[in-house]
């Protein structure tokens, strides 16, 4: 089989699978809940927890920064905007998932 072919087979291969999802419908859990729901609720209810945290610790770092010199940093502080970083990393990734 040549290069072209193979490419063409797998392809129409791809798109075959893709129509069978479409034709089968929304996947439904054991309860009957569509999956999909249930997966955007979890994901809603992890971000309203991260994003509690990640204000937490905003005040936590405001006020440590207030109480510190302007040209010092403790590492506690460091690791704190690290933790406030990764929070809205993952927030943000999960609002851009849907």
């Amino acid at each position: 089989m040549t290069r072209p072919d193979f490419l063409t087979a797998v392809a129409a291969g791809l798109l075959g699978a893709q129509t069978r999802r479409e034709e089968e419908g929304p996947r439904r859990l054991p309860d009957g809940r569509s999956q999909d729901e249930a997966i955007l609720k979890a994901d809603w209810e992890r971000s309203i927890e991260d994003a509690t945290e990640l204000l937490k610790l905003a005040e936590q770092l405001k006020s440590e920064l207030e109480k510190n010199e302007h040209h010092v940093l403790s590492v506690s502080s460091i690791r704190t905007a690290e933790r406030i970083e990764e929070l809205a990393r993952r927030i943000r990734r999960r609002l851009r998932r849907f």
